[in-house]
């Protein structure tokens, strides 16, 4: 009887986890569809609006190993408790937001509440379970990262089609109020194993000064893809976070009690676990900004009718994340993740394969299941592996660190993807426009138009009421529409290659059977 009382205990905490994770990564990606309403509701700019976005990205990278070790030191419930409530109360203001610098200054304080949740409910599950049900709960906790990153643009679009834009942070609210109360009741705190510690400061401050000057500078190259990488904003950045990085290794291979471990990167088998991460980002979680653009600016599906074709995506995490996490304590985990990592390569190569100007969602599918497969799979599998030959003392770092990997790899791959896209569009517009019988100077300021506006936007240019006035239109909107799909089959092709490379560095790097973590008192 008290087993079965134990075992329920155990259930609701990972739902009060659960619940957490899910808020935190949901909102990264959900305030994407509420863009063009919040636009037109502060009236102002996309340029301007920007930084709704890049507040919480940046701050959630930047604190998630900060939270991290905070949760080892002074006990991971506290911080996980905490963090609910800061981001509760920041998704409140949000909602409440009466100008734009209110809601920048709300989502980076909101990001510091997700980056707690994220980093901590990890290490949680795996020190409120053992034995085959840290397998499965792992699992299960999986599951919820895979659908609740890819489930944003479905549950955004249904908020603000139907409540507004201050819906998708006030729905935050009541589910944060469940998930503090369930983790107050049920969720067991873990020791503070290094609470007589004195707090490396040092370490602290210059992680996150290098890990914001590294992503900063890559969030800029996004924003201007036509800067120069030696442009002095991004070289600078760049340049500044690279030397803060390095001066962050010297610190911690010299102070007492560093931040970070550094030893944890001498073992192979964690340096394989934290590049399938950064790989898993790049490919799949960069790809899918991609993927929902095809199919809302090209073959023109709503916001919502996106997000319920992208259930194709996601729903195979809710499905095959608590068997993955079962079978993960029988068979070798190294074997399912670079088998896993395969599938979705594949995925992203058959997508490439049916990418045309005539592309639809029946030909996307296929490729899309096996993406998912391959989500479904990866992530359940990442947080047992990683877990593994840690010491209960750096759990919530090894956490960390598995999500900042899992972060960087989402940004550079936005990156670079971008870049692949960038260069294959102009290149196609360059070479094609020559073509076209017109006044010059008329077709040379259209194309300009459509090179400044980039990919994503190109199409509502060459479609525009005014272009259908003349002559060539047709030929215009040929050239646009094959620049846009050439473009974004070398996205597919370089997101696969990235995909694949992580399947092959996980048949190499990982253990078959990894050692267990040591006992502590």
């Amino acid at each position: 009887m008290k087993d079965e009382q134990h075992n329920f205990k155990q259930w609701i905490a990972l739902t009060a986890m659960s619940l957490g994770v899910f808020m935190g990564l949901l909102d990264v990606t959900v305030v994407n569809v509420a863009l063009p309403t919040i636009v037109r509701d502060f009236n102002t700019t996309f340029t301007d609006l920007q930084w709704v976005l890049n507040a919480y990205t940046l701050v959630y990278a930047v604190t998630l190993l900060i939270m991290s070790k905070l949760g080892d030191m002074y006990g991971r419930k506290k911080i996980f408790l905490g963090s609910l409530i800061l981001f509760a109360v920041a998704s409140a203001v949000n909602g409440m937001a009466s100008s734009l610098l209110i809601l920048d200054i709300g989502r980076g304080i909101q990001a510091i509440g997700g980056a707690g949740m994220m980093s901590l409910s990890m290490a949680l599950v795996a020190s409120n379970f053992s034995g085959q049900a840290r397998g499965l709960a792992l699992g299960t906790l999986g599951s919820v990262i895979a659908v609740s990153t890819a489930s944003g643009p479905l549950i955004g679009g249904y908020l603000v089609e139907h409540f507004g834009w201050p819906a998708i942070f006030y729905v935050n609210v009541p589910v944060a109020v469940i998930a503090v109360i369930l983790t107050a009741l049920y969720v067991k705190e873990t020791p503070s194993y290094g609470q007589q510690q004195r707090i490396d400061l040092a370490g602290m401050g210059l992680s996150a000064a290098s890990l914001f000057a590294l992503i900063y500078g890559l969030i800029l190259k996004e924003s201007h893809p036509h800067w120069s990488w030696f442009d002095l904003h991004i070289s600078g950045l760049l340049l500044s976070g690279l030397i803060l990085l390095l001066l962050f290794i010297w610190v911690e291979r010299h102070v007492e009690n560093p931040m970070v471990d550094l030893t944890m990167f001498k073992r192979r088998h964690f340096v394989g676990i934290v590049i399938v991460a950064f790989a898993l980002g790049a490919g799949t979680y960069a790809y899918n900004a991609f993927l929902t653009a095809l199919m809302q600016n090209y073959i023109g599906y709503s916001a919502l009718q996106t997000g319920i074709r992208q259930l194709t995506l996601s729903i195979w995490g809710l499905v095959l994340g608590p068997v993955a996490g079962i079978l993960s304590t029988r068979y070798s985990q190294k074997w399912m993740i670079s088998f896993s990592m395969l599938i979705g390569g594949l995925g992203l190569l058959l997508i490439a394969l049916v990418t045309g100007p005539k592309v639809n969602f029946s030909d996307l599918w296929p490729g899309m299941v096996l993406l998912g497969i391959a989500g479904g799979l990866v992530n359940p599998l990442l947080n047992t592996a990683g877990m593994a030959g840690v010491q209960a003392s750096e759990m919530g770092m090894a956490s960390g660190l598995l999500n900042v990997f899992r972060q960087i790899g989402t940004t550079v791959g936005v990156v670079v993807l971008g870049l692949v896209q960038d260069q294959q569009y102009e290149n196609y517009l360059h070479r094609h426009f020559q073509q076209i019988e017109a006044p010059q100077q008329a077709l040379t300021a259209i194309k300009n138009a459509l090179i400044t506006a980039g990919p994503f936007s190109g199409h509502s240019i060459a479609f525009s009421t005014r272009l259908k006035q003349t002559d060539f239109a047709q030929i215009v909107q040929q050239i646009v529409v094959k620049a846009y799909t050439n473009s974004m089959i070398a996205v597919s092709l370089t997101a696969a290659a990235i995909v694949i490379i992580g399947g092959i560095s996980a048949a190499v790097l990982l253990h078959n059977h990894a050692e267990t973590p040591k006992k502590h008192s």
